[in-house]
């Protein structure tokens, strides 16, 4: 039974990253998953101290107002003539230093260490478990993890139109009257909610990877979003499970092994996709040099 309950919450956690993900990719965005999944600690941190709790749904809040301000802050300095990539790494790198000294001034001798935080461990999920009228409804994180899942899907599903023209052209999204911008801070939002939401099982470090390996590995297999977003969710459920068993074989880290399985995965397009390979580029240069010879 445990192997399941890990197996559905690396599962989880790579269907609600991998959806985000793609979004994020064709944005040209995927530093900013890695921004606000560091970024995110002095939120949690803040929810904490306020609450003396470590009740998920305020670190859910405390974390997805971190990701907006991240957001906020990485905009403000571009828009002062600072490059992207440098805003970015002096945005999370000061807040994640800011969440670091929060955590090790004021909750040292308290269960929220940096491990916790940023590492996670997913063989330990069955453990914590949800219970109702004395009913063992199941562990926490996959409760936590489904329900943002379905938010995930419910917001994509109702705006899908909108979130696809922000991503492959903007300037016409703009100027059809749809609010960029808060589409922009929406899926900044539903990315914090995701890392946060993650941290325990799978660590907010770990997170960045199921955020953009499956979503990128996709992007090789195909040119349509909605088969694009399948893929990804597909190529994250055969991570975390060909991770989990990995794992075992290997006695090793099964977090880690999960993201390794995604990488292999990754290359492998890269190499043999039928669209975007180097296998078919090769090919495609070899008729064009033997249709001119």
């Amino acid at each position: 039974m445990a192997d399941f309950w890990i197996i559905l919450t690396g599962t989880l956690v790579a269907a609600t990253c991998g959806v985000l993900g793609c979004f994020l990719v064709l944005r040209k965005m995927a530093m900013v998953g890695d921004a606000i999944s560091h970024s995110v600690l002095p939120g949690i941190a803040i929810a904490f101290l306020v609450s003396s709790s470590r009740d998920s749904l305020l670190m859910l809040v405390g974390a997805a107002v971190l990701g907006l301000i991240t957001v906020f802050l990485i905009q403000l300095l571009q828009q002062g003539g600072l490059q992207s990539d440098a805003s970015i790494g002096i945005v999370f790198t000061a807040l994640f230093a800011i969440g670091v000294i929060l955590i090790s001034r004021n909750a040292a001798h308290i269960d929220l260490d940096l491990d916790c935080v940023l590492f996670g461990e997913i063989a330990y999920v069955q453990w914590d478990t949800l219970i109702w009228n004395g009913y063992d409804l199941g562990p926490v994180a996959v409760w936590m993890l489904g329900g943002t899942l379905v938010l995930v899907l419910a917001v994509i599903g109702l705006f899908y139109k909108q979130f696809k023209l922000c991503a492959f052209d903007p300037a016409l999204a703009a100027a059809v009257g749809i609010p960029v911008a808060l589409f922009h801070y929406l899926l900044m939002g539903m990315v914090s909610l995701s890392t946060v939401a993650s941290f325990e099982s799978v660590g907010a470090i770990l997170v960045v990877g199921m955020l953009i390996v499956p979503a990128s590995t996709a992007y090789l297999l195909t040119d349509r979003l909605s088969v694009m977003l399948l893929y990804s969710v597909l190529i994250g459920a055969v991570s975390s499970a060909g991770g989990y068993y990995a794992a075992k074989w290997l006695d090793a880290s099964i977090a880690g092994a999960m993201i390794t399985v995604a990488g292999i995965l990754f290359v492998l397009a890269f190499v043999f996709s039928p669209l975007h390979g180097l296998m078919a580029r090769y090919q495609k240069r070899r008729k064009l040099k033997t249709a001119s010879a």
